[in-house]
């Protein structure tokens, strides 16, 4: 049989998995086993899997998993998504939170000449120390779509490609552009680490049983060279500049709480630079009458996120960083 082991790191407390299945859907592929109701649908952890086998053809196509390739599967369900895979990759790590389903993806597969090339890891995919792998395939459960994307694309080597399932609005806020009704934070973040490209729509349909959403696969390819930028620090921009999306970005910038943050950040860099505060200068007046310098002098106070793409916040993270005011 395939390899079944436990994750390095261990589930511990509420698991991102564990949402009601009408807010997320863990989807597999449906088996025969699963058919012939050998074993209900953990709705525990939103079991909605792909019964539709050429929908899993195209999205292995959509990878272009070349014969030297490690794949990373996250949700195997019951395997025919899998098997798909093995038919081209070199190895596949399985990463799958029930026994039971890690234990019907390897019996798929007992006595083939794919049995060799499969892993089963049982675990928590965001909790788990993941091995290397080229690729990355998912029929993502909802609840960890956004927690994946930046633990995939935050890894040491990112796989070269992952093509994702989503639920679609999630999808179009990963492609979606400034001025589009869900461009987001996480739009500009995802975009700044990586090119993501829409493939397909996924009907609800085509699971079983059916979600209460549709769903999309997205490409995700990271950007080669990674971008020389503090992630924890540019998200930090964006998390201030989207506070209130519609409205102009200075709006976000006169919180109390944020000019306290930034105020604290200030004195660190001067404590680290040599940089002597004005006497008698109150800290966070100081701060504030730096951030307004800064957000007149780009012309970006008075736009609104929303309508901002990818260089004006690089540009307004750089005019940041010229009067010492850093966000991590």
């Amino acid at each position: 049989m395939g390899k079944v082991a436990s994750a390095k790191k261990p589930a511990g407390g509420a698991s991102p998995y564990g949402s009601p299945a009408s807010k997320a859907g863990s989807k597999g592929t449906a088996s025969t086993a699963e058919r012939l109701n050998l074993f209900k649908m953990n709705t525990g952890l939103g079991q909605h899997l792909l019964k539709n086998p050429m929908i899993a053809q195209g999205i292995v196509d959509k990878a272009e998993v070349k014969p030297s390739d490690v794949v990373l599967e996250v949700g195997p369900g019951t395997g025919n998504l899998t098997v798909k895979i093995l038919e081209r990759a070199r190895k596949v790590i399985a990463v799958e939170m029930d026994p039971r389903m890690a234990a019907e993806v390897t019996k798929r597969v007992q006595g083939k000449p794919e049995q060799k090339k499969l892993e089963v890891i049982l675990g928590d995919v965001i909790k788990a120390e993941l091995p290397y792998h080229d690729i990355c395939i998912s029929n993502t459960p909802y609840q960890i779509s956004s927690p994946l994307v930046f633990k995939l694309l935050n890894l040491p080597r990112p796989p070269r490609v992952s093509v994702l399932m989503f639920q679609r609005e999630f999808a179009m806020r990963l492609v979606a552009r400034p001025g589009d009704s869900l461009y987001c934070r996480l739009s500009v973040n995802v975009q700044m680490w990586a090119h993501v490209t829409h493939i397909m729509k996924v009907g609800k349909n085509n699971f079983r049983p059916p979600p209460q959403v549709e769903s999309s696969v997205v490409r995700i390819e990271p950007k080669n060279p990674r971008p020389p930028i503090d992630f924890e620090e540019w998200d930090g921009l964006l998390r201030i500049c989207f506070v209130r999306k519609n409205k102009t970005i200075s709006a976000g910038f006169k919180s109390t709480a944020i000019l306290d943050i930034l105020e604290r950040n200030y004195r660190t860099y001067c404590a680290q630079n040599d940089v002597i505060m004005p006497d008698g200068k109150d800290g966070k007046d100081l701060v504030k009458e730096l951030v307004e310098k800064v957000l007149t002098e780009t012309g970006l106070g008075e736009k609104r996120a929303g309508k901002c793409d990818e260089a004006d916040f690089l540009k307004l993270l750089y005019a940041f960083h010229q009067v010492g005011i850093h966000f991590a």
